[in-house]
């Protein structure tokens, strides 16, 4: 798409960013990666941990991650499967191979220093443009163009006049979030901080709290009367997918502190005398989903292929 005729004019767009501006500094949640003492490191977690996941799981893991592991070095100088173990139920767990990925390259390429710059931030294993930008901003005070899900709706509402943003982001979608950026550099790591927020709490997929939005009066989907999506949103199964049992064989692999033979994973704990504590617990959870031996077996090789797991001494356990 092309910028939108409506887009506001200077005056307009000055307006909108001192309101945001104003509100955010007013009821911005308080999150430690937002702390003025966080370092790069915090926030490079904390950025590949939010994605796809909510805050509220986020916090205790980053907690744990930042204490145990609170220098790129640290985690780097520890076997991968120490991330995995520790990614606990975030579910995606690939996501910390990649941060483990990236805390090696930072060593080897940046001197155990996380890049400064969108580029070198791009570089690095397992981080997206999202990311990237997020992280030159909110870590470096850099003018970027972050655009995430939050941004997205909000920018397709306030602006655009739709309920949802397009099923998949588009150029022009970019186009008009850095239109919509502020020229000054501290202003615009505020204003990417403050629309994310505001798409987070305020301007929801479900049910929006459009009486507390700072912004309504200049909202181009209220203007039209809220009219409703062109499509209707995917969601997210669970339960009895492959994602489901790929967790509960996770959880075993996170548990246990040896390897783990295929065939404890297809028997039920009790036939192979194996104690109700320990990894026993994940086992018999794993085990209650009844799923097929086709879904686990697919779920066991992909652990594998995925290099969340490896054989050793004929069982799985997490990478090394």
């Amino acid at each position: 798409m092309t910028l939108p005729p409506t887009l506001p004019d200077s005056g307009q767009l000055a307006e909108l960013h001192d309101a945001l501006d104003l509100w955010f500094a007013q009821t911005a949640r308080d999150l430690p990666w937002r702390e003025p003492g966080c370092s790069p490191w915090g926030i490079l977690v904390s950025e590949v941990m939010l994605q796809q996941t909510p805050v509220v799981r986020v916090l205790p893991v980053w907690r744990d991650w930042v204490e145990r592991w609170p220098t790129p070095a640290d985690l780097a100088g520890e076997p991968s499967g120490e991330a995995v173990r520790h990614w606990g139920r975030l579910g995606y767990p690939r996501r910390a191979l990649r941060l483990h990925a990236a805390a090696v390259a930072i060593c080897e390429q940046h001197g155990g220093n996380v890049p400064d710059t969108y580029p070198e931030l791009l570089g690095l294993p397992g981080v997206g443009s999202y990311t990237a930008a997020a992280v030159a901003a909110f870590a470096f005070g850099r003018r970027e163009t972050v655009v995430d899900t939050n941004i997205r709706r909000v920018h397709a509402r306030l602006v655009l006049g739709h309920a949802l943003p397009a099923p998949a982001l588009t150029a022009g979608e970019m186009r008009l979030a850095d239109a919509l950026l502020p020229a000054a550099q501290d202003l615009s790591v505020r204003w990417n901080a403050s629309v994310m927020e505001l798409g987070a709490m305020v301007c929801t997929a479900r049910s929006p709290k459009c009486a507390d939005c700072p912004v309504r009066s200049s909202c181009a989907w209220l203007a039209a009367g809220e009219p409703p999506p062109s499509y209707t949103p995917k969601g997210q199964s669970w339960h009895g997918t492959d994602r489901q049992v790929r967790g509960a064989v996770m959880a075993v692999l996170r548990e246990a502190d040896a390897p783990v033979p295929r065939e404890m994973f297809e028997q039920a704990p009790a036939d192979l005398g194996f104690p109700p504590f320990g990894v026993g617990v994940p086992l018999a959870a794993l085990h209650r989903l009844n799923s097929a031996p086709e879904q686990l077996g697919r779920a066991l090789d992909g652990l594998l292929q995925d290099g969340l797991a490896e054989m050793h001494d004929g069982g799985l356990r997490l990478p090394a």
